[in-house]
């Protein structure tokens, strides 16, 4: 707004955290779990429990949480340097569906008992969490899911399918929609959500193997699976409210702008000493490095957006609606472009899927075969791209 006073605290308060969370995160560098994002391997649930509890230790695990939970209290300031910083370092993510899914959603909808019950467990590590959206037949279309959940007495009896559920095959626990009313007039009526134990007698986790032979995403069956009611979320029948607010918090998650970054200089870098024929690399190519600066542009330009957003939560105290979708939708396409220029980058090595071969020459080569073909997903997850679209023309735009 041409505040230079203004201007001045923004830019000291973000270069002091900057440098803050630069200096930690550079002693963190040389971390195996770190060294694996930075060369594109696949983590275990092992190195994602080790590094959570390393999070929790420092009181960083769930930055964004209640104090009461164990939330930093930092400003909207500061969680969004501290993200930035911790995607550019290379840090490992960690799973969304405990700390920045469930948990939310418990401190925002769930009983005092429930709070009590899950939340510390979530923030330590204690549990490993998935999540149970998706059926066949039901994807960006989620309110035709198809999954019931009829109340018998004290309990809530489950029968029906989940698909792509990532990471089911190491969870303990699974957060679910299921229809509780069939009768409902409006499809989005009649859903609850339900905290279902895998570990309850009826559930059979099958593994959808990857192209890449990686196992990522399962499918999930519930047979007369018995639920208590207890474990009931919100109101029954108004599960639908519940994960409109909790794909509100994914997609704020799904822009990931810090790793953008940070694979764009891994690019950069990768190009310089890469040969293109002629004597020249690729960075020199200039058809390629159009593209690659276009790219370059439009993060830059998604930083803007995301720092507009960041404005908006200071001013009202409140998070940013349904336009967050821009940050999907850009932030996602930027993904995959950088992941696309990167395999036109490394030419006929790009259809290898090494993990951890030394023969392979170059970690950073083995591992982006496997980048490419997961990133194919990010425009899908947390409501495909088109989705997002239709949400904008019609919740912004007023079409």
């Amino acid at each position: 707004d041409g505040n230079e006073m203004g201007q001045e605290f923004w830019a000291g308060q973000i270069l002091a955290h900057v440098r803050r969370f630069e200096d930690i995160f550079r002693k963190w560098s040389t971390n195996p779990s770190v060294v694996q994002v930075l060369n594109h391997q696949e983590l275990s649930k092992d190195d994602f429990t080790r590094w959570h509890r390393i999070l929790a230790a420092k009181g960083w695990a769930a930055p964004s949480w209640p104090t009461e939970w164990g939330g930093t209290g930092w400003s909207a300031v500061q969680k969004f340097i501290f993200d930035e910083e911790f995607g550019f370092s290379g840090a490992p993510l960690l799973p969304s569906f405990g700390v920045a899914m469930c948990g939310p959603v418990l401190a925002r909808f769930g009983t005092p008992e429930q709070k009590q019950r899950y939340l510390p467990r979530i923030y330590n590590g204690d549990d490993f969490w998935c999540q149970g959206y998706s059926e066949p037949g039901s994807g960006s279309d989620l309110a035709s899911l198809k999954t019931r959940a009829e109340r018998r007495g004290d309990k809530y009896v489950v029968n029906g399918q989940k698909i792509w559920t990532t990471m089911a095959h190491h969870a303990d626990w699974i957060f679910c929609l299921v229809r509780t009313d069939v009768d409902s007039p409006k499809r989005q009526e009649g859903i609850s959500f339900l905290l279902i134990d895998m570990k309850t007698p009826g559930i059979t986790v099958r593994p959808l193997i990857l192209m890449d032979g990686r196992r990522e995403v399962n499918e999930v069956f519930f047979e007369n699976v018995e639920v208590p009611v207890e474990n009931l979320v919100h109101e029954e029948g108004k599960g639908w409210t519940v994960a409109k607010f909790l794909l509100g918090h994914e997609r704020l998650n799904t822009g990931r702008i810090g790793v953008s970054r940070r694979n764009l200089l891994r690019l950069k870098e990768f190009a310089s000493r890469q040969p293109a024929g002629g004597g020249r690399a690729m960075i020199d190519d200039q058809r390629w490095r159009d593209r690659l600066a276009r790219v370059e542009i439009e993060l830059m330009a998604l930083e803007i957006t995301n720092l507009r957003f960041l404005d908006q939560m200071v001013r009202s105290g409140k998070p940013p609606g349904s336009e967050v979708s821009i940050l999907k939708i850009k932030g996602t396409e930027i993904q995959q472009a950088l992941t696309e220029l990167a395999a036109d980058a490394i030419g006929a090595r790009a259809e290898m899927f090494v993990y951890d071969d030394p023969s392979a020459g170059d970690a950073y080569v083995s591992g982006l075969a496997a980048q490419y073909g997961n990133f194919r997903k990010a425009s899908i997850y947390a409501g495909s791209n088109e989705i997002q679209r239709n949400i904008l023309a019609k919740a912004v735009l007023g079409l």
